[in-house]
């Protein structure tokens, strides 16, 4: 049964290997899930999977393989335990909803009309008001709707299930997913380079332990902290187009403001011209000229650019292409420019990939990035740390 379970994780992309499915099995064998179909997900999850990065296929592979009472249960129909189906039904439940349960009807009563469903059904359902399907009133399956509940497999629609077979709590880790700002920090965080700066403020344990040693008495050794000594430069597009991806900036502005300590950024709109800014309500009055800017941050700066790179052509090719402002010379002059000062540079672009062969201004930028630009997802931003770490 598991090896079928352990050939799906492969084929999902899940890195197990043999000797971890081997302890796997070994967990089971000496009853470490119980007998609780959470505890099974959660040995699985910490015995299979080593990246968070997987967390979601993972979640997919599991659900699907044990989806539907049917398929979950199959020859047991007839015996199931008893404390079985409580603990894994009733175990998780607060008081007030196992009061709720109890006041629209009794609970032992909706576990025998469970077994019931499972002798008698045959085949898939949907709608209706008794068999164990989708999108009805019957209180087994997903997607419908009834006061308590047993969903089983798939999503479900009104919130109404007391108990859910299938939760997916990592979605948001997927690799070709928008991303959180949890996720983008852990991508981030991949693009570091320690040193000990500063003042000896943190405990040196070897250190002390040796000194102590040699000395004869407890000598104290203190070191600078590890700091990340990455320089990293942001520009953001913003406006436009750009004001869909509002929220996705923001959080990628957290996490790089969390992550490093030598970050500096700016703001441009659709394309690089001569002139940059820092705070958007001062947009007009507070200005730096673009050449002031690659004079002033030394060239081991990481430049990240983010921008869905939408726009006419004219903007990038011609003088005057702005549609805010006569820019005396083109947006790929500066590009180029940029690009000449510092060499580990990347473009993040919030819009999905399928769209850039359809979009006349992202080719260009891309083909001006010397194809360094990658989609803004857990999978995209791994590559482009990746290429900034070189």
């Amino acid at each position: 049964m598991f090896a079928h379970f352990f050939r799906e994780l492969r084929a999902a992309g899940v890195p197990v290997t043999l000797r971890e499915y081997l302890d796997f099995l070994a967990a089971l064998r000496a009853g470490v899930p119980g007998r609780s179909a959470e505890g099974l997900y959660f040995l699985g999850r910490t015995v299979l999977v080593k990246d968070e990065a997987h967390f979601d296929r993972y979640d997919r592979v599991f659900g699907a393989f044990f989806e539907g009472a049917r398929e979950l249960l199959a020859g047991l129909e007839a015996e199931i335990p008893e404390d079985w189906l409580r603990e894994a039904l009733l175990g998780e439940l607060s008081d007030e909803e196992k009061a709720a349960v109890q006041a629209l009807g009794d609970f032992d009563a909706l576990l025998e009309a469970f077994r019931e469903r499972l002798r008698e059904q045959q085949d898939r359902h949907q709608g209706g008001n008794k068999w164990i399907g989708t999108g009805g009133t019957s209180p087994f399956g997903h997607g419908g709707y009834h006061p308590e509940g047993i969903r089983i497999g798939g999503a479900g629609r009104n919130r109404r299930a007391v108990k859910v077979w299938e939760q997916r709590e990592y979605r948001n880790l997927s690799d070709d997913v928008a991303l959180g700002t949890r996720n983008l920090k852990v991508a981030l965080r991949r693009l570091r380079r320690l040193a000990r700066e500063g003042a000896p403020e943190e405990l040196d344990l070897d250190g002390t332990i040796r000194g102590s040693a040699r000395r004869g008495y407890v000598d104290i050794q203190m070191r600078p902290e590890l700091r990340n000594r990455i320089k990293v430069l942001l520009l953001l597009d913003v406006g436009g187009s750009m004001d869909v991806h509002v929220r996705l900036c923001e959080r990628l502005f957290s996490a790089a403001r969390a992550e490093f300590q030598r970050l500096e950024y700016f703001y441009f709109h659709n394309c690089l011209y001569e002139r940059v800014w820092r705070d958007n309500r001062r947009r007009r009055s507070e200005i730096w000229s673009t050449d002031h800017l690659l004079r002033s941050f030394s060239a081991d700066h990481r430049v990240i650019i983010v921008g869905d790179a939408s726009m006419s052509p004219y903007e990038i090719t011609h003088p005057g292409g702005s549609v805010e402002h006569w820019n005396p010379e083109p947006g790929q002059v500066w590009m180029q420019r940029l690009l000449r000062v510092y060499e580990r540079a990347v473009w993040l672009n919030p819009e999905p990939q399928h769209y850039w062969d359809t979009t006349p201004s992202i080719r260009m930028l891309r083909e001006l990035m010397e194809d360094r630009m990658y989609p803004l997802t857990l999978g995209g931003l791994e590559q482009a740390v990746r290429r900034l770490a070189r």
